[in-house]
């Protein structure tokens, strides 16, 4: 899956256009390198956003194309 796709998906950022906004900047890292919007993904990948002076690193523990609001949580694991 995508990553920005996968950023709107999860839930970890609202809008897939703000995903690749942050993409494009340079905030989001997949496994150590900065990565495009078009990066592929996959389960046990360990992705880092960067929120101005907070980063936030979460490894992935499933992909689904489409998940409930109240599930979105368990798609990721906080580290």
């Amino acid at each position: 899956m995508r990553l920005d796709k996968y950023l709107k998906v999860s839930r970890l950022i609202k809008r897939r256009t703000v995903a690749n906004e942050a993409c494009d900047a340079g905030r989001v890292t997949v496994n150590d390198k900065v990565a495009k919007a078009s990066t592929d993904v996959g389960i046990g990948d360990v992705v880092s956003i960067k929120f101005g002076e907070k980063t936030v690193t979460v490894k992935i523990t499933r992909i689904t194309e489409s998940i409930h609001k109240e599930d979105a949580k368990d798609m990721y694991e906080i580290m």
